[in-house]
């Protein structure tokens, strides 16, 4: 979604199925991710293969990686802008339960500033830049252009969905989009803690080698790295799990002989977190692929 671009909102009488598909695709043509909430908008619950999220989201699974289910069952990192994906009979029964819509923001390198009474939307026209809103049910959605880290409650009646996070998908809008402002940002930040940019420091080790070295030059590994990190890059669905599979690959090729690196698994981390990733989500990821691999 561009600054002063709004996606068409085709209208599809007496058929809701049709017309957040059809919403869903315009969307997703523009570069918004999005994924169908059923009602009491939420996402759909996880499939019984990925119950517990045993993708690999959390260290503690025994099975990490086991999933190759596509269902949309991982609720914003769900949210897709191929049309293939959206379009596809794993997807078929989701759209057909789907009461609304939703878009991954931080997917779209936008964040929504969520208004929820009139007192927040008062301090809102009063702290905060104009940009584009959307009225909802009981206040209004600020949409900057810009991705930060997603919090709830940053003021009462104000929660920041950005990545990692979900917003329902209304309307286009009204107004002109402007940048992510300071001031929202810091609303992101706690007490105590300062402002970081997407690129954090490695938080693991690699992994030490002893076993012998398959790579004839350091170009071949420094290709495998540019490959993985392409690959994170161009994720446009499943980030949780393109991430967990291509650490899993990485570790496969190159994490049995010691030739990894710190700066080599910096990269990666960075793409990852790039696509709107947490440390704590990359630690986790390559913790898991590393149990998998035994390395």
């Amino acid at each position: 979604m561009t600054a002063d671009s709004k996606p068409p909102r085709p209208h599809v009488a007496n058929h809701p199925l049709v017309e957040h598909l059809r919403t869903a695709l315009a969307l997703a043509a523009a570069g918004v991710p999005v994924l169908p909430l059923r009602a009491g908008k939420v996402p759909f619950g996880n499939c019984s293969a990925c119950h517990g999220n045993v993708c690999g989201g959390r260290p503690n699974m025994k099975t990490p990686g086991r999933c190759h289910c596509p269902r949309t069952c991982h609720a914003w990192a769900a949210a897709a802008t191929d049309h293939a994906v959206l379009t596809s009979p794993e997807w078929a029964g989701a759209w057909r339960g789907a009461s609304a819509l939703a878009y991954h923001p931080g997917g779209a390198d936008l964040t929504v500033v969520d208004l929820d009474n009139a007192d927040a939307i008062a301090w809102a026209r009063a702290a905060l830049p104009a940009t584009r809103t959307v009225p909802t049910t009981r206040g209004e959605h600020w949409i900057y252009r810009g991705a930060m880290q997603s919090a709830n409650a940053v003021r009462p009646g104000v929660d920041i969905k950005s990545r990692m996070a979900y917003a329902r998908w209304i309307a286009p809008g009204t107004g002109t989009m402007t940048d992510l402002p300071p001031a929202v940002q810091a609303l992101a930040v706690k007490e105590g803690s300062t402002v970081r940019s997407a690129s954090h420091a490695v938080t693991v080790a690699a992994p030490v080698g002893g076993g012998e070295c398959r790579h004839r030059t350091p170009a071949y590994l420094d290709r495998g790295i540019a490959m993985a990190e392409q690959r994170i890059t161009e994720a446009r669905s499943a980030v949780h799990t393109t991430v967990y599979r291509t650490f899993l690959a990485v570790l496969s090729a190159h994490g049995r002989c010691g030739c990894l690196t710190d700066t080599h698994i910096s990269r990666l981390f960075s793409a990852a977190q790039a696509k709107g990733e947490s440390p704590r989500h990359c630690t986790d990821a390559w913790a898991n692929a590393r149990t998998a691999l035994g390395v």
